[in-house]
Order: C-alpha cells, then sequence, then structure tokens
C-alpha cells in the first residue's frame, strides 16, 4: 500500500525548499552546538557586555586561566570571536552582535 501525503504540492516545495541540508545544515549544527557549553555561555555573555582580556574573565567569571584561553582559542577559531593586542595584552571581544542575539533569544525563550 501507498503512503499518501497528506501536505499539498506547494507545502511539499516549501519544505522541500527552506530545510537545510549539506553544507548549510553542517554550519547551522555548528553554530549552535557553540552554546552546548556553559563555560563558552558564559565567556559569550560577558564578551557581549564588554572586550576583556583572559585574566579579566578568569577574575569575574571564577574559571581557570587555562579553560579561559582554551574556550576563547576555540571560538575564535570558529569565527565567533575576535582578538586585538594592546601592547602584552589580548583583548577579546565578539565578532558581531548576531551571538548576543542568539543568547537574549534563548534567554526570552526560556522566559526569564
Amino acid at each position: 500500500m501507498e503512503d499518501t501525503l497528506l501536505l499539498d504540492r506547494r507545502t511539499q516545495s516549501l519544505v522541500e525548499e527552506y530545510v537545510p541540508e549539506g553544507e548549510i545544515l553542517d554550519g547551522i549544527v555548528g553554530f549552535f552546538s557553540i552554546f552546548a557549553d556553559a563555560t563558552r555561555v558564559r565567556i559569550l555573555s560577558a564578551l557581549a557586555i564588554t572586550e576583556m582580556c583572559v585574566t579579566d574573565i578568569s577574575r569575574v567569571l571564577n574559571i581557570n586561566q587555562t579553560t579561559v584561553s582554551h574556550q576563547l582559542r576555540f571560538l575564535k577559531n570558529v569565527g565567533i570571536v575576535k582578538a586585538a593586542r594592546l601592547g602584552k595584552v589580548i583583548f577579546y571581544s565578539l565578532k558581531n552582535d548576531t551571538v548576543n542575539d542568539v543568547l537574549l533569544k534563548g534567554v526570552e525563550f526560556l522566559g526569564y
């Protein structure tokens, strides 16, 4: 027996056109996986307020400096944060406000 779709052809076409696949799907999954780590979310939230160096992030968030450095390296490699050197100190900031928008939408969704 053949399964019959209950969707009309137009709706089926829209679903087929807009549901991501391949490289786009991989990119979206990768982007959202960034928010799956509590330490990264805390660091990103702090950087949404102001640019900071590793020492300040570590002290303010009470996170080991090695852990902060590791997470910042990861976030820089995936293009979420940028680094600017001022003398011997490297300051980190969000590359754009989209990351903060995603964090705020998450808070809004959860009703906090």
